[in-house]
């Protein structure tokens, strides 16, 4: 059986195509009468007919599809921020395509022969700000998830509170008597880890000491990273503050393989509050980031800015999760 057409819902209902477009259209009210809107919905239902969106979007120079650029998905928080996105497309109509970016373990480059006729949008994370020259869309509409707000190459722009989860982090630490940190930072050089450590560093200010080490964004890099911060006794820290919950996990792998007890002799703690956070033993003091949220506003300020309405939203607030990683610091020798 051939797909049933918009001239046979008008042959059906005994009105003309013109009619069907304006009542499947929901622009029928003062122009047609109720008797018909509902002749014209009661004949589509009959036969099955379903609207060509391809030709409907080509006529109306939309295709109701944004980009969500992220660095990869093996990440648990950018899955998530993928769900909240999508939830909110799909209350307007619109479809979500994921792109990873090139840079991880994601899909070849120019993924579209042209992004602009593909595309209504995109909304990448500043991690993967590196791929939207690969995706060849510019001068599209762009949303920045976790990124500088002050930078003019996105038409708005949607934060999580870093810095604001930083201070918590260094208060809680803090109140528990640590004065010896070790801020264990991602070697991933965006403006999200930026703030954390200055953050963090003006947090702690001249009350404590500080020393940063870098590691990649792994288990066993951030176990590398540690075991050799870790390694002579007389300049170990009391607390270890994680960029994210992945290197939170290497630097209690660390601590195990020196014989440190966290956290009786080690307290470390994370970002983020993925499922990891509590199936490492002791659970980790870590900060919830919201990433669904943080998907439903970077499509909702991506809706607003195809409207041409402005779009401003604070900060979205985080939460320090207190777990077993985290506890008062060892008693001087």
């Amino acid at each position: 059986m051939t797909r049933p057409t918009s001239r046979d819902v008008a042959t059906a209902a005994g009105v003309s195509q013109a009619t069907v477009s304006l009542v499947l259209g929901d622009k029928w009210r003062g122009r047609v009468s109720e008797r018909t809107a509902g002749l014209v919905r009661e004949a589509a239902t009959r036969l099955g007919y379903r609207p060509n969106l391809a030709a409907r979007n080509l006529r109306l120079g939309s295709t109701r599809t944004a980009l969500l650029v992220v660095p990869a998905l093996t990440n648990e928080f950018f899955a998530r921020v993928y769900t909240g996105a999508a939830r909110i497309a799909a209350e307007h109509g619109f479809g979500v395509v994921l792109y990873p970016s090139p840079d991880g373990t994601g899909p070849a480059r120019d993924p579209f022969a042209s992004a602009r006729a593909a595309l209504d949008g995109v909304i990448a994370s500043s991690m993967a700000a590196g791929a939207l020259d690969a995706i060849g869309g510019a001068g599209l509409p762009l949303v920045m998830l976790d990124s500088d707000p002050h930078a003019d190459s996105a038409a708005a722009h949607v934060n999580l509170a870093m810095a604001d989860g930083m201070r918590q982090v260094a208060e809680h630490l803090l109140d528990l008597g640590h004065r010896r940190f070790l801020h264990l930072a991602s070697a991933v050089d965006t403006w999200t880890f930026e703030v954390r450590a200055r953050a963090l560093a003006d947090l702690l200010g001249p009350t404590a000491e500080l020393r940063t080490v870098r590691a990649p964004l792994s288990v066993e890099g951030a176990r590398t990273a540690m075991e050799a911060a870790l390694a002579a006794p007389e300049d170990r820290p009391t607390a270890i503050v994680c960029d994210d919950d992945i290197l939170a996990a290497g630097a209690c792998k660390a601590a195990r393989r020196l014989g440190l007890r966290v956290p009786d002799d080690l307290s470390v703690t994370g970002f983020d509050d993925l499922a990891l956070a509590t199936a490492v033993e002791p659970e980790l003091t870590t900060v919830r980031l919201p990433a669904e949220r943080v998907g439903e506003q970077g499509m909702t300020a991506l809706l607003a800015v195809l409207e041409g309405a402005p779009w401003t939203a604070p900060d979205i607030p985080v939460e320090l999760v207190v777990r077993g990683s985290s506890g008062p610091p060892p008693a001087r020798p």
